[in-house]
């Protein structure tokens, strides 16, 4: 059974021998962009952005697609629906890296981090006594998954009253109130933080936009860490302007890499980082632990 691997994932030999001991006749491509050999005869593939660049309709004994990514948003889902094809995602490998990296940001702003990093560098001694708790505040998650479970958990340490805004009811203890999606406007009225973990879809494209926007709380902060896309990007820069939010923590963007004109890379209350939150020494044991359970248990079955 031939496999494709990509250079989406770093393997290490070992972890090919193991998959190669499972039955898979591994084929290993660094870029996912490259011409690939033997369309035909792929079976299975793990990988990120590979059907951006080629056509799923050559692969035609392909049966089973593993993604390095928690999003689908970058493969063919009706033609994938259509065939049967089973679909697999990075669910649950990035989670513990994005809820940290979350946090940091949150206190990065509440205790204004860039004050104290610039008076460092011009060897100032000057105290700041604009400063903010997070004990007390009220956030709002919106979509509840993995990411977005590791991030209430969190932040139910810092004494955070939580809102959850998802398809489907979530019953953890530490959030403290659900809301359904057709709700959302209401649970962003009464937030100090919102944060973004939701898909890319249809119906979740420009979803935060001027009209929700503005119903927001003065002084509150924005983080999005799901995908640039959810936000209608030049609304957020109209309501930035108008010194809407206390701080805007973006790790996604619209178009990646950010274009180096964007207005975004130059306010003082917006902090932009390269769709970096996922990155961790971790990942790696995660991610391969994802891959073989799931190709174990796609061949099982078949």
């Amino acid at each position: 059974m031939k496999l494709l691997l990509t250079g989406a994932f770093k393997y290490t030999e070992a972890q090919i021998k193991e998959l190669e001991e499972m039955g898979y006749t591994c084929l290993y491509m660094q870029d996912e962009k490259q011409k690939v050999e033997f369309e035909e005869e792929i079976e299975a593939i793990v990988c990120n952005g590979f059907f951006l660049y080629h056509d799923i309709k050559k692969f035609k004994n392909l049966k089973c697609i593993q993604l390095t990514s928690a999003g689908l948003d970058r493969v063919p889902l009706e033609y994938i629906k259509e065939n049967k094809l089973a679909l697999y995602n990075a669910k649950g490998v990035y989670s513990i890296p994005m809820a940290e990296w979350t946090i940091l940001k949150i206190l990065e702003i509440y205790k204004n981090s860039k004050y104290f990093y610039e008076k460092q560098k011009e060897h100032l001694w000057e105290k700041n006594r604009e400063l903010f708790e997070l004990a007390g505040k009220k956030a709002v998650i919106i979509g509840a998954g993995s990411i977005g479970k590791e991030i209430a958990k969190r932040l139910k340490a810092f004494e955070v009253n939580i809102s959850a805004v998802d398809l489907y009811k979530t019953t953890e203890s530490y959030i403290d109130k659900y809301y359904p999606l057709e709700k959302m406007n209401e649970a962003l009225t009464k937030s100090d933080i919102i944060i973004l973990t939701l898909p890319l879809n249809e119906k979740t494209q420009h979803m935060i936009n001027k009209e929700n926007i503005k119903l927001m709380k003065e002084n509150s902060i924005l983080i999005n860490i799901s995908r640039g896309g959810i936000i209608k990007e030049e609304d957020l820069i109209s309501e930035i302007k108008k010194n809407k939010f206390l701080g805007v923590i973006l790790d996604v963007f619209e178009k990646e890499p950010l274009d180096e004109n964007s207005e975004l890379w130059d306010f003082n209350n917006v902090i932009v980082t390269p769709h970096n939150s996922f990155v961790s020494e971790g990942n790696n044991k995660r991610m391969f632990r994802v891959i073989k359970e799931n190709l174990a248990n796609w061949k099982k079955e078949h």
